[in-house]
């Protein structure tokens, strides 16, 4: 019980970790890019595609880490997913 708890906190920790430096990495480079932009190409935004698409994987790493983190992290919701794919190999 205790490893499979600090299993489960270190998924956890990682996942949070992860969206951090994602999101560290996220805010300094688009400040450059943002930066480099307006200084050469002021006429069309360009790094607003580069802040949508990134922006999407940064949210899915926060939803990953503080949203979703229960809801696919247990033995039982395994177990459940396992049982179901048990009855379809049956049928």
């Amino acid at each position: 019980m205790s490893d499979n708890l600090r299993a489960i906190a270190e998924s956890r920790v990682e996942r949070k970790i992860k969206f951090k430096r994602n999101l560290y990495s996220y805010i300094v480079v688009n400040v450059i890019l943002a930066i480099v932009n307006i200084i050469f190409t002021p006429e069309y935004w360009w790094f607003l595609w580069v802040v949508l698409f990134w922006g999407i994987g940064v949210l899915v790493d926060f939803l990953r880490a503080y949203v979703l983190m229960d809801k696919f992290d247990t033995d039982e919701y395994r177990e459940r997913k396992i049982q179901e794919e048990m009855e379809k190999l049956r049928d």
